[in-house]
């Protein structure tokens, strides 16, 4: 029997996985893929976004509450998942605003990066998942973990780099979450419309008029059956989704039927792959495939 394949999905803070490519990795666990999560920082500044939860003994113990909400939607996902240890920075409201001091995005580089290093020589992933060089929306730990993702797949393969982090790995793909675009956006909005259901995106699609988009989609995975699985785990989230809001006024049949896919960019490979994808692993073969180190 061939070793599976390993997928790994590298994010800023706790909710983060269930908003960005949820049903992808859902879809990859139940195909047999295994799949870590690897959350950066404990989103110990993050904001209470459901009103039904903005209560006082809540946001005392913030951070206790979303690593057990972030256990939870790991459940639901069937992924396995670690902390790597960083403290959330925050986001200011404006960015002229100094950032906490030895928060995450405040970390010299290889320090930022170490963990990572070490968590991809242990589980040798195939595949990684992050954002873009802009964070997918201008965080400053979203940023951040484009840099220490970036750094981790070139790195990791180098044994003279990070040799304190394990015997080295070199994962053959990376990818930026491309779920958040206009056009996607578009379609669900004109879908909405001609239904006369109302649509709750012209907002979201006005904020893309002076932002372009940058890297274009290369990849599409078909996911639509694993929607349900996908809102759920982002209802785990109890902190930062509120289950009367924005991310659930669109029924799921329609997503289904406009646009079932979760989109991304293929950023680095070292495989030969023919674009369009409709596969993480295209182009990994059988020899690529060995044992991960437990």
């Amino acid at each position: 029997m061939s070793a599976p394949l390993r997928l790994m999905a590298v994010h800023a803070h706790p909710d983060d996985e269930s908003s960005k490519g949820a049903a992808t990795m859902a879809r990859y666990v139940a195909e047999g893929v295994e799949v870590l999560v690897c959350t950066l920082t404990g989103g110990e500044r993050g904001s209470i976004l459901n009103p039904k939860m903005d209560r006082p003994e809540i946001l005392e113990n913030i951070g206790e509450v979303r690593r057990l909400e972030m256990e939870r939607a790991r459940e639901i996902l069937g992924v396995r998942q670690r902390f790597m240890g960083f403290v959330d920075s925050g986001l200011p409201d404006d960015e002229s605003e100094p950032l906490p001091e030895g928060c995450f995005a405040l970390q010299p580089i290889e320090v930022a990066s170490a963990p990572l290093v070490a968590a991809v020589r242990e589980f040798r992933p195939h595949v990684i998942l992050t954002y873009d060089d802009d964070g997918g929306y201008p965080h400053p730990d979203h940023i951040m973990t484009n840099r220490v993702s970036v750094e981790a797949f070139e790195a990791a393969g180098d044994p003279d780099r990070y040799p304190e982090a394990g015997e080295p790995w070199q994962p053959l793909k990376l990818y930026y979450q491309m779920g958040f675009t206009k056009e996607r956006f578009e379609a669900l909005h004109e879908a909405m419309n001609a239904r006369d259901m109302g649509s709750p995106y012209a907002d979201w699609i006005s904020r893309w008029e002076d932002r372009p988009q940058k890297w274009p989609v290369t990849t599409r995975i078909p996911c639509g059956d694993y929607f349900e699985v996908r809102d759920e785990a982002l209802l785990a989230h109890a902190t930062q989704v509120d289950p009367d809001g924005f991310w659930f006024v669109c029924p799921r049949d329609l997503q289904r039927e406009i646009w079932p896919t979760e989109d991304y960019h293929l950023a680095r490979s070292l495989v030969d792959t023919e674009l369009p994808e409709n596969d993480l692993f295209t182009g990994i073969h059988a020899e690529e495939v060995s044992p991960a180190c437990h």
